[in-house]
């Protein structure tokens, strides 16, 4: 293993034993908590996750909101994400999340904090706290991680992308199988296995397009668009949550006259990302990537009874 790496590990591997042991101590809010997280930095899929989780919720009635750190974000403290409002306020994968879903999303570094801000304005509902496997300060009743098949072969920060061992997926109760990832390779040991299908939906999309992005993992996109018969004359790949400039859009403009392209292709997230410069790359076409979890019902039901029977049996202890 990398030096760095080793050193790295060693640093989670402590700061997980302090928790472990009680030596550290998380926090309470008083609704439940569902953490939705990963093993990697970036790309396996957690925004469409929280995405297709949430409409099941809605779909049964079931009240929640949605806690984030807001990376990327500008702003600093507990605010309400605005769904009209900008990236760089709020981040552009929250603000994906409220104008989505219409569900109150919260962001806050410190997600206890963040937590209480909700139930303040809007009582002890269900949340669900985005990418919080690793933000172990905040008590939670259920631990969803979805893992990819290149997690089952990545190395810890820096030399690779993760920022836990796979042994860390003990902590877990459901694990999401994305991208075709084998239950095989991964050291489960009776967890719940929940596996899903990722797509894209196209519509409107330009013949001879330059697509762009600024995304985690921007290959699997353009897989993704190969696969649907879109064959692009041009690209431009930016940083994960990529904030673009006015010398951006001109950059785009000068790539689409050269391959002589007939208009944009892009994603949801990098919509939200382009702010005001939205309305001057028409004709431009905007894909959301879809998720479907399967057996959702039986699975939404597992987890929402296993919530019930644990809040219940520490009810009862504390009685």
């Amino acid at each position: 293993m990398n030096f760095l790496s080793s050193i790295f590990g060693a640093g989670v591997r402590a700061r997980n034993a302090l928790y472990d042991r009680g030596i550290v101590r998380t926090r309470n809010v008083q609704g439940p908590v569902v953490s939705i997280g990963n093993l990697s930095v970036g790309g396996s899929g957690k925004t469409p996750f929280v995405l297709v989780l949430g409409e099941l919720l809605t779909a049964r009635g079931v009240k929640f909101d949605i806690l984030s750190r807001g990376y990327g974000r500008r702003t600093r403290g507990v605010a309400r994400v605005d769904p009209g409002g900008l990236s760089r306020d709020f981040g552009d994968e929250p603000l994906l999340l409220a104008r989505r879903l219409s569900v109150p999303v919260i962001v806050g570094e410190d997600r206890y904090e963040a937590g209480l801000f909700a139930e303040k304005s809007f009582g002890p509902q269900l949340h669900l706290l985005d990418d919080g496997f690793q933000h172990r300060a905040l008590a939670r009743d259920f631990d969803i991680v979805l893992v990819t098949p290149e997690d089952a072969r990545d190395r810890l920060l820096p030399a690779g992308r993760l920022r836990e061992s796979l042994t860390s997926l003990s902590r877990a109760d459901a694990v999401v199988l994305t991208s075709g990832a084998s239950p095989q390779s991964f050291p489960l040991n009776g967890k719940l296995l929940w596996r899903v299908r990722r797509g894209i939906s196209v519509t409107n999309v330009p013949a001879r397009p330059v697509v762009f992005c600024g995304i985690a993992r921007p290959q699997s996109f353009l897989l993704q668009l190969r696969t649907a018969g879109i064959e692009p004359v041009a690209q431009a790949l930016f940083r994960d949550h990529h904030a673009y400039s006015e010398r951006d859009i001109q950059d785009l403009f000068k790539l689409r006259q050269q391959s002589e392209a007939e208009g944009f292709v892009t994603t949801e997230k990098d919509a939200i990302n382009l702010g005001g410069f939205l309305d001057a790359l028409q004709p431009l076409a905007v894909i959301p990537v879809k998720m479907e979890l399967m057996d959702a019902a039986n699975a939404v039901d597992t987890m929402l009874r296993m919530i019930a029977e644990r809040r219940a049996g520490r009810e009862k202890i504390g009685a």
